[in-house]
């Protein structure tokens, strides 16, 4: 009587352990698309949005670059005090435009992208240091733009690579 049970159990049971793997697969498999899916649905629209972060970061390593941000500064009578102040806030007004950018790059991107405004604010105060208040702006324009290309490689131009290469990655 046993043997009989068990010639009906055993089958029964492992038609029983059969299906339930080959469901949870298939439900599996099913999640995993729909997953899949999603994220690239997302990526459609999230990628044009990231696109334009990264469009807008490297704009403003461009705005903060000492030989761009100096240029249009310097203006007849003004002194060195007062052109460093209108550097230094010119540079915050600007980084603090685009702080919004950094839920869309990589935290060693904006870690390199803060890095390179830091340096450009330090190496500003640096060379203001070394110029009396009242001598003339030119001469801390000048003297920031010899120091800043006696540099080979910047924290500007680091952060304006890795800028790039996180770009290629996404495209």
């Amino acid at each position: 009587m046993w043997i009989e049970i068990l010639k009906y159990t055993i089958p029964a049971l492992l038609v029983v352990l059969v299906t339930y793997l080959l469901l949870s697969q298939l439900f599996k498999n099913e999640a995993d698309r729909r997953n899949f899916e999603l994220k690239k649905a997302n990526n459609t629209t999230v990628t044009p949005i990231r696109l334009k972060a990264y469009e807008r970061l490297m704009l403003l390593m461009e705005r903060i670059h000492p030989n761009r941000v100096i240029v249009n500064k310097v203006e007849a009578g003004m002194n060195c005090f007062e052109l460093q102040q209108v550097l230094l806030n010119d540079l915050r007004r600007e980084f603090e435009h685009n702080l919004s950018q950094q839920i869309y790059v990589s935290s060693e991107l904006w870690k390199s992208i803060k890095d390179a405004y830091e340096n450009v604010i330090q190496l500003i105060n640096t060379c203001a240091s070394q110029c009396q208040a009242e001598e003339s702006a030119a001469k801390l324009a000048t003297m920031i733009i010899k120091l800043y290309d006696s540099v080979d490689e910047t924290a500007l131009d680091v952060a304006m690579q890795a800028l790039k290469d996180e770009v290629k990655e996404i495209i």
